[in-house]
């Protein structure tokens, strides 16, 4: 289902990357959960319809309901659930009912599923996640980027997932992830785990991750039912990535520092990228705003 894509390392080689396959049993639950959340969404008559079912969406009453799934790779500043909004979880039809989709956890989680596992170290329950923690203490350079997660429950009307943990990763501004690739082994940044809050929310504050060749530029996230199951074997309720908008990445990536990214990025679109594109990314994608000099927010309503 996937292609193998390259490596930061050998990024400007051609060289092959790591497959970020985790076999045949994985990738089929993948498919079929895809087909499943499709189905929902266009089974469920018009978006109108469904969206004047929901609360808050803007149907009945004419407001209208920020998104953060559905809005375009090429635009910057579109309403989405913001820490300033912790009072009332803004949803959107796309999103209640229509799960994140599933993806795998690709070839450097960090999480003990292939190799290290940062999540039985102190210190890794933290919201500011550029620095390494414990025998380092080495920051992770690059644009200010500042995450923010609202968790709904599908289950129960999409309420807020209050008291859910999410592990979040990325590669830094090079391409490279930290624990695998060369020169960063023995470095732990750009990972931690944050609790939701009553609202189902959460933030990280961290860098733009980079670009490297195969992917289109993307946070790995996993979600757990608790602060207690982030270490424990099958208490992972979803496995999923978020997608980052074209026009931020353009600009950040125009900057000192990311030239990398900058001769790696046009090489693979959000269409064409192995994750994102069977369904262009559509309820993955974050709403972003902000400018290199200022730094970026980022937001993304994730369903489970």
């Amino acid at each position: 289902m996937t292609s193998p894509h390259q490596s930061p390392d050998s990024a400007d080689q051609g060289q092959p990357h790591p497959n970020h396959d985790r076999g045949l049993e994985f990738d089929l639950s993948t498919l079929l959960n895809r087909r499943r959340t499709l189905g929902v969404l266009f089974s469920a008559g018009t978006a109108a319809a469904l969206a004047a079912c929901i609360p808050g969406s803007g149907g009945a009453s004419g407001s209208s309901a920020p998104t953060s799934g559905a809005a375009s790779a090429t635009g910057s500043t579109t309403a989405a659930a913001s820490p300033s909004a912790s009072s009332t979880v803004t949803r959107a039809f796309a999103e209640c009912g229509v799960e994140i989709p599933e993806e795998t956890l690709g070839p450097y989680p960090g999480d003990g599923s292939n190799g290290p596992n940062v999540l039985e170290d102190s210190g890794v329950v933290r919201r500011d996640i550029r620095s390494s923690f414990g025998t380092s203490t080495t920051t992770a350079e690059g644009v200010p980027l500042t995450v923010t997660l609202t968790l709904l429950d599908n289950a129960n009307g999409c309420s807020p997932l209050a008291g859910a943990a999410v592990y979040a990763w990325h590669c830094d501004q090079n391409g490279k992830y930290s624990l695998y690739d060369s020169g960063v082994e023995e470095e732990n940044y750009l990972r931690g785990v944050q609790e939701a809050d009553a609202n189902g929310q959460l933030t990280f504050s961290t860098i733009y991750p980079g670009a490297y060749n195969g992917r289109w530029p993307h946070i790995h996230f996993e979600v757990f039912e608790s602060m207690s199951n982030t270490s424990g074997a099958g208490q992972v309720l979803a496995v999923s990535q978020i997608a980052l908008t074209e026009k931020a990445c353009k600009e950040v990536y125009a900057s000192e520092g990311y030239e990398t990214s900058a001769r790696n990025f046009p090489n693979t679109t959000l269409a064409s990228d192995n994750v994102f594109g069977d369904d262009g990314g559509i309820y993955q994608l974050a709403t972003i705003s902000g400018s290199v000099a200022g730094g970026y927010t980022a937001a993304l309503n994730v369903t489970v």
